[in-house]
């Protein structure tokens, strides 16, 4: 049987996961990858480990399954969005560091671009707030901040995408520059209506469209591999930002169902189907994914920092020595003992948007412990899905009937327990909990024929465990409430 193999190219790692035709993992590799923080709420990566990292694990994952290159289907490739990267064309060599998603460095141009009253237009045609977190004002910062990239550009010297034009670049030996409509979605560049770049954006932000990708659908088969690098001749068949991926690997095909993926940041994602969704709440109105004529949207809440607070506390504090630590120190007490761990050390996303919050921990006594503030941290996890799920609620007029989780954290327990709490919903987590990988390997398998439709998709997914609310609806309520004040304590915290 076919197997298809799936770039995961991640915030803090890359990582290759075969898949066989029953969606299994058949193997997997994965490799971390530096991070810089050159001044405070500023992130990059080397976009030159980022690219060799990915084809090292990618080899090494197909090695570790027994299989050559043309026993592959397809390769479908996910990755980190809003991550900026510009590049010259003909040598391939990036002119700056990449500029994560996390990054904050533009947000005094957000407020320029608020305070010009531009932010109804922008919100309108591309489903987004103004943020630091998109990749617009990354791409014209490095343009106005790297000498002669702008003269450069405009005379199409140089290429600009997010992780999966880069990869697709690279994979090509430069021959192809796309992007798919969901990573072009991220850009604040692009008209999620007519799933075209906007020239009028581009004006606002000061981008030129000769350094863009092409448009192109989530599940097609766009190339090949270079004939000169490992993996040749595979096609590449599938592109999806992290997120879209894993609602589509969780079959969150009908409109009202709802995904949770707990990574570096916690994305919630509902699928909305064929019409954009406004938000009343300052959530996002962005592509799900587009196969074939059929596009179809999501509402999407954004948090910054989730299992990054779980590194943080492991590399910041030492508090743990590993992340896997975490669950069994918290679960050690049998509450925070009062403590409120508001994990903002990125700002706060949605549906706050304050690009000047930062981490609070608020509560503190003579008796508060390191198991109190490993507790409040995961708890603090919990409460920020729960604000989102409110607000997806809201906009949408949909009850939950229940969340489907997954990325790393998902595996934690306690915080699985604490989520249906919190949320007095049942959390349900599936048999295969690589749901981003595996939704990358659906549209690269839908576009090569390994599987035929998506309800046979859905009847691959299979639940692993369910977790039911074991808390009353008062005291969640309650504790909700005290989260409140521990967030408007947060807020606005680095604003001069």
């Amino acid at each position: 049987m076919p197997h298809i193999l799936a770039f995961d190219q991640g915030t803090t790692s890359s990582r290759a996961i075969v898949f066989d035709h029953a969606g299994n993992v058949v193997a997997i590799a994965q490799r971390e990858f530096q991070q810089f923080y050159p001044k405070p709420g500023w992130v990059e990566h080397d976009a030159a480990e980022i690219w060799q990292s990915q084809l090292d694990v990618a080899v090494e994952a197909v090695g570790k399954a027994g299989l050559a290159p043309s026993d592959l289907a397809g390769i479908g490739i996910t990755n980190q969005r809003e991550t900026a990267i510009i590049w010259d064309r003909a040598t391939g060599e990036p002119i700056h560091p990449a500029i994560v998603w996390q990054d904050r460095r533009t947000a005094d141009t957000c407020d320029q671009l608020r305070l010009g009253g531009h932010e109804a237009r922008i919100t309108q045609r591309t489903g987004l707030v103004i943020d630091p977190y998109f990749s617009g004002t990354k791409f014209a910062w490095m343009l106005d901040q790297v000498p002669g990239a702008r003269e450069r550009a405009s005379r199409g010297e140089l290429a600009a995408g997010t992780v999966d034009s880069w990869l697709v670049y690279k994979l090509t030996s430069g021959a192809v520059h796309i992007t798919d409509v969901t990573n072009a979605g991220r850009t604040q560049l692009m008209d999620i209506h007519r799933c075209e770049w906007d020239d009028q954006l581009l004006a606002l932000l000061g981008v030129p469209r000769e350094l863009l990708p092409e448009i192109r659908s989530s599940s097609e088969v766009y190339a090949t591999v270079a004939s000169d690098l490992p993996l040749a001749d595979v096609p590449i068949a599938g592109i999806a930002g992290d997120q879209h991926a894993a609602l589509f690997g969780q079959a969150c095909f009908q409109p009202g169902m709802v995904k949770n993926t707990y990574g570096t940041g916690c994305f919630a994602l509902m699928n909305t189907g064929t019409q954009v969704k406004p938000s009343e709440h300052k959530l996002l109105s962005t592509l799900a994914w587009q196969i074939g004529d059929t596009t179809e949207y999501a509402l999407e809440g954004s948090i910054f920092v989730a299992g990054a607070v779980v590194q943080w506390l492991r590399d910041g504090l030492g508090i743990i020595k590993s992340a896997a630590e975490i669950e069994a120190l918290a679960t050690s007490v049998d509450d925070t003992g009062g403590v409120y761990f508001v994990p903002a050390l990125a700002g706060l996303g949605a549906p706050h948007w304050d690009a000047y919050a930062r981490g609070t921990i608020v509560g503190l006594t003579r008796g508060t412990s390191a198991a109190h503030i490993a507790r409040a941290a995961l708890e603090g996890i919990g409460y920020e899905v729960a604000d989102i799920i409110a607000a997806m609620q809201s906009d949408s007029g949909l009850p939950l009937a229940e969340l489907r989780v997954d990325g790393g954290a998902s595996n934690n327990n306690l915080l699985m327990q604490m989520q249906a709490d919190l949320l007095q919903a049942e959390v349900v987590r599936p048999a295969v909990t690589e749901t981003t990988a595996l939704g990358a390997a659906y549209l690269a398998g839908l576009a090569t024929g390994v599987w035929s439709d998506r309800s046979e998709l859905e009847t691959q997914w299979q639940v692993d465990q369910r977790f039911g609310p074991q808390m009353s609806a008062d005291q969640a309520a309650e504790r909700r409430a005290q989260w409140n004040r521990a967030v408007e304590r947060s807020r606005e915290w680095a604003l001069d």
